[in-house]
């Protein structure tokens, strides 16, 4: 049976409402993240979340859990959209000649996957440099060893200005760095949530043509989210670590995916690979549990269903 079809704009404000309450419920966990995934043996400033968020609070305030939360919400919108829309698509035109099968699901997930990389790698890269501005801001105050001789303590940068500074000294392809590894990490991510939250979702349908109810579709989009962002976090990390421009006197630098691959695995072993793993499914869990159930309540139709409709 073929997926029902949404339209473009409902699936924009479907993704876009995803997006926006789901970053704004889970991201600081995003954030101590990022900030565990960065630091490497000898500049070790957090030992949990909980450590990474306390330490936030009491040497950034409150909102500076939400450091950089402005560049996703403004990027989550299209990212999302993107990102189911393609599945659906792909879904779609898939299941024209007959049955969609496990391997026509995994496809469309790679092709939802790698459509979204548009926007997911320059939302990463100038999200990143100001979720671990505070990381390397508190370690030049309490580790000051790990930090360059000389090194002058300047005020954290804006989005706008890592923007600028990269177009300036990189082009667009400075917004873009770390996409080979971004790929590694959404195509796998995709190709594993889709088919698993579909079929998840239909062991909770009533019936073979009604839709799944709301709270069937929250859970299916938090296991299949959960289980797929574990399974992709080794890649995850190191796309945090390249696309990280800013370090510590004392942390690696990378080339590239296998260079990172090799230091990682030479100075800090296979467990750093899953640095950050319990943060990244608590962060995404809810977050494709929430968009699915916006999806699937058809919350964009009902908006749209309050526009005027064109005579013909």
């Amino acid at each position: 049976m073929a997926d029902k079809q949404i339209s473009l704009p409902a699936k924009l404000i479907n993704g876009g409402i995803a997006g926006i309450v789901g970053v704004t419920c889970v991201f600081p966990i995003d954030l101590a993240k990022t900030r565990l995934q960065n630091q490497q043996n000898g500049s070790r400033l957090y030992t949990s979340m909980s450590d990474c968020l306390i330490k936030t609070i009491r040497s950034e305030g409150y909102f500076g859990m939400y450091r950089g939360a402005a560049v996703n919400l403004t990027l989550v919108t299209p990212e999302k959209a993107i990102k189911l829309a393609a599945n659906d698509f792909f879904r779609h035109h898939l299941s024209k000649d007959g049955k969609l099968t496990l391997v026509k699901e995994m496809l469309a997930g790679c092709g939802a996957g790698t459509c979204q990389v548009i926007v997911t790698t320059p939302m990463e890269m100038l999200k990143i440099q100001l979720q671990d501005a505070g990381r390397l801001a508190a370690q030049r105050k309490l580790m000051p060893e790990t930090v360059a001789a000389g090194t002058v303590e300047t005020k954290s940068p804006t989005a706008m200005q890592i923007t600028r500074q990269l177009l300036r000294e990189k082009g667009i392809a400075g917004l873009y760095k770390g996409l080979g590894a971004t790929l590694l990490r959404d195509v796998p991510f995709s190709v594993i949530y889709f088919p698993l939250f579909a079929n998840l979702n239909n062991l909770g349908k009533k019936d073979a043509e009604g839709p799944a109810p709301f709270y069937v579709s929250f859970i299916s989009g938090c296991v299949a989210g959960s289980t797929a962002a574990v399974a992709v976090n080794p890649v995850d990390v190191i796309k945090t670590r390249l696309q990280s421009l800013t370090r510590g006197s004392t942390e690696d630098t990378y080339s590239g995916v296998i260079d990172c691959i090799r230091k990682i695995m030479r100075n800090e072993g296979p467990s750093a690979f899953l640095k950050g793993a319990y943060c990244r499914a608590l962060v995404i869990a809810p977050l494709f549990g929430i968009a699915q159930v916006v999806y699937f309540l058809g919350v964009g139709e009902y908006i749209l269903s309050f526009l005027p409709k064109k005579n013909n």
